[in-house]
């Protein structure tokens, strides 16, 4: 299968339009995001990058245009259709979006619950693989949201959205609140992850660390749409001011000396 072509693309969005009232977030908006790979969305303050997210996982209705997630228009499909499809993808929100009543192992255990036939030890078995897979250590299942470091939260959320096996994952702001090591750290828990596992991820973020290490393309929200797609290199060479000044300011300048650093440290 050729990279890029039409059987390749998992999502696809054509002429989205949102808005609240009378202000427009996107309009026109048009997005293809390929099989296997980890979409990075950015953009300013405003851009709707969140709101982009929770429309293509079906939590906002667009004003118009068309969703198609996984060869399925996401707006007209049936209710079973659309149980079905969202069985195949996993959301983690910021700081995890956890049940504070409910304990790591229960919170990872409630899209199971939906699985028919699944007896209660078989479902404890798999949230607790699922702890596993995202480098908590076993005693965390017992522990609630409150008892957990922000970083833990984190992959307790990320524990979560991965228990139904999805092909899809959504991760919202994933390191935003983390410590330079906690966010490296899960960074790189995000790109193994996708690469072990085959998973295709929409990850929004205005981490530039986030983007260098873990992201193959890069979608830049502005000027209420997709104003250009492409890898991290090719966004060096737009010239567009908000975008020159995000990857050519200070930040973006620190950030690719943190990545060298990486790669100097693990080639020595």
């Amino acid at each position: 299968m050729a990279p890029g072509s039409d059987q390749d693309i998992v999502i696809r969005l054509r002429g989205i339009r949102n808005q609240f009232g009378s202000h427009v977030v996107h309009d026109d908006l048009d997005l293809d995001i390929r099989r296997g790979e980890i979409m990075g969305v950015v953009g300013g303050s405003g851009t709707g990058k969140s709101v982009l997210l929770r429309t293509i996982a079906g939590l906002q209705r667009p004003a118009a245009g068309r969703v198609e997630v996984l060869g399925v228009d996401v707006l007209t499909a049936d209710e079973e259709t659309r149980a079905t499809l969202e069985s195949r993808w996993g959301v983690m929100f910021q700081d995890g979006a956890l049940f504070s009543s409910l304990t790591v192992r229960e919170n990872v255990e409630v899209p199971l619950r939906a699985v028919p036939g699944l007896a209660a030890q078989d479902r404890r078995a798999l949230a607790d693989l699922k702890i596993s897979m995202v480098g908590l250590p076993p005693i965390a299942g017992d522990k609630y949201p409150s008892e957990l470091s922000g970083g833990m939260r984190k992959r307790a959320g990320l524990a979560r959205a991965l228990a139904l096996d999805p092909e899809i994952v959504f991760l919202d702001e994933p390191t935003a609140g983390l410590d330079p090591i906690g966010a490296a750290d899960f960074d790189t828990l995000v790109r193994g992850l996708s690469d072990v596992l085959g998973l295709t991820i929409f990850l929004v973020t205005h981490d530039l660390d986030t983007l260098h290490a873990a992201c193959d393309r890069i979608a830049v929200l502005a000027e209420r749409k997709v104003l250009i797609t492409g890898t991290m290199q090719e966004m060096m060479d737009v010239d567009h001011p908000w975008v020159h000044e995000y990857f050519h300011g200070p930040r973006a300048r620190a950030a690719q000396d943190t990545l060298d650093a990486r790669q100097d440290q693990t080639e020595g």
